[in-house]
């Protein structure tokens, strides 16, 4: 990239290239490749490349979904132009560049949000130029030792009733249209078809976030129904490929799951703006028992490096492959790649409520300079991303970030009252950094700006109380800080461990965050 040097400029992190001489398979309630070595999967989303997403532009109310942002750059520079634009955002948002950083970061797989209106037209035909960018992706990953895992994000009516799924008329009519739901089949068939044998799919994601909200319940059995009928029209092309379902309710809902509809299946959830704690995993951990089947966080991320170092952490310690949403958007802290907006793009987005607030001769060249800016090289690195991802040389772990190995592994402490709903089942003292007007929910953040004061979380520990931070890179004590309540360095000491390294506090102190040393850029 130009702007800024990219992650794998700044530091080293470890290739896991992905292994196609088999196909990615459940066994014993965990995935195996191939060769039957067992998983634990890192990847990215590739969100905004064929399902375009409102807050990923900065656009607000009125051009969220891809049908309105599709309506509002024909209405700015006209459809000749607007078709022209698309045709070269879908060559150049995601190219090989993009790829050859995901794997060069560290990461094994992708995750493709598919828009039906790309690759299927009303009747149910392919679209050959939308399977051409899947076949393109493809090669791209195989050069560079990814899995691909096809994610329908928008199924033909929609599957959620919300800006996310490209719904025509913003409720889930896939279940509410017999002509929707055979297209869906039809759909999948065909994706089933093509990709039988490759084994660079990782596996099929059937519908993204399914029925939120209200629809969650109204339309429960039609989904749990789809799903089998969805595995059964695949089965008949495809033997081999891992299937995914998804929860309803954003992924977080999974009542439907009391039998095994396909013994090489897999369970997805998401997880966005909620305390990273083992309460709020514990009932997909549950499931993952009493089904044997393997589970996998499917989306998660928009938020603070604290929060994405901790959740992620929490994944791993519980063998839970992960997938990172997304790995690029405009102006942001909280994704990997930032794509700089051009200038005049604040006429642009005011255009949305106000027409007459660019002209077509300013917006045509908006539109043009934005395809320059979204390619990879001309974007900014938020390497501090990915290094609170994989815990390879973390800017910052925040004091509520300790292990989740328990009492004796990750933590000795004096038990103390904490923060209800933030780590209950850890005997360790989480309280306000500040008390008085404190948020709900601390964790409830989406872009990515630093903590205020009364949002904030100490430890609280007492002489000889311990923590431990899992870090995947050295950890130098001489230099790591420690702070305290005030922001002032906390009276500890600070030693390696296998895992990373353990703070020990000398007196009483509360502690608020660590800066580790000698793991920095």
């Amino acid at each position: 990239m130009t702007n800024a040097p990219t992650p794998t400029e700044r530091r080293r992190f470890a290739p896991r290239p992905a292994d196609f001489s088999g196909f990615v398979r459940a066994q014993n309630a965990r995935l195996v490749d191939g060769t039957g070595r067992p998983l634990l999967l890192r990847g990215v989303g590739l969100g905004n490349w064929m399902l375009p997403e409102g807050y990923m532009w900065r656009f607000g109310p009125g051009a969220e979904s891809p049908r309105q942002i599709e309506s509002l750059v024909t209405q700015l520079i006209g459809e000749d132009a607007a078709d022209a634009f698309w045709e070269e955002f879908r060559d150049s948002f995601i190219t090989e560049s993009d790829i050859r950083e995901i794997a060069a970061s560290g990461f094994d797989h992708v995750r493709l949000p598919i828009n039906a209106r790309v690759i299927q037209d009303e009747d149910g035909a392919p679209i050959e130029a939308g399977y051409a960018m899947i076949d393109r992706l493809i090669d791209w990953c195989r050069g560079h030792r990814l899995w691909v895992l096809l994610d329908l994000h928008g199924a033909p009516g929609g599957q959620t009733g919300t800006n996310i799924d490209d719904s025509p008329h913003g409720i889930p009519e896939l279940f509410m249209s017999d002509r929707y739901r055979l297209l869906t089949i039809q759909l999948w068939e065909e994706l089933a078809k093509r990709y039988a044998g490759e084994t660079v799919v990782l596996g099929y994601d059937l519908l993204n976030e399914p029925l939120p909200n209200e629809w969650q319940y109204r339309y429960a059995g039609e989904l749990a129904a789809l799903y089998q009928d969805l595995t059964a029209a695949i089965r008949m092309h495809d033997p081999d490929h891992l299937i995914m379902y998804e929860g309803s309710h954003w992924g977080t809902n999974w009542d439907m799951f009391t039998e095994v509809w396909d013994d090489n299946s897999c369970l997805q959830f998401h997880k966005y703006w909620s305390a990273p704690d083992a309460g709020s995993i514990a009932a997909f951990l549950e499931a993952r028992d009493r089904l044997g089947l393997p589970i996998y966080m499917g989306e998660g991320g928009e938020n603070t490096l604290e929060w994405i170092y901790t959740a992620f952490r929490m994944y791993e310690t519980y063998e839970i492959g992960w997938n990172f949403w997304p790995w690029k958007k405009l102006a942001t802290v909280t994704s990997p790649v930032s794509v700089v907006p051009p200038a005049g793009w604040g006429k642009v987005v005011a255009a949305i409520d106000d027409v007459d607030a660019i002209s077509r001769p300013e917006a045509q060249r908006v539109f043009d300079d934005l395809l320059a800016a979204i390619r990879i090289e001309n974007c900014e690195s938020r390497a501090d991303v990915v290094a609170a991802l994989l815990a390879e040389g973390p800017a910052v772990l925040p004091s509520w970030g300790f292990g989740y190995r328990g009492a004796g592994e990750s933590y000795g402490t004096a038990v103390s009252p904490t923060v209800p709903g933030i780590r209950d089942g850890d005997h360790v003292a989480i309280n306000w950094r500040q008390p008085g007007d404190n948020p709900t929910n601390p964790f409830e953040q989406s872009d990515g700006r630093p903590y205020h004061p009364a949002e904030e979380l100490v430890v609280e520990l007492d002489t000889d109380d311990w923590l431990e931070f899992e870090v995947a890179t050295r950890v130098d004590p001489a230099t790591t800080r420690v702070l305290d309540r005030s922001g002032k360095d906390a009276p500890v000491r600070i030693h390696t461990s296998e895992r990373g390294l353990r703070v020990v506090a000398t007196t009483r102190t509360a502690i608020s965050r660590v800066i580790p040393g000698g793991a920095g850029w």
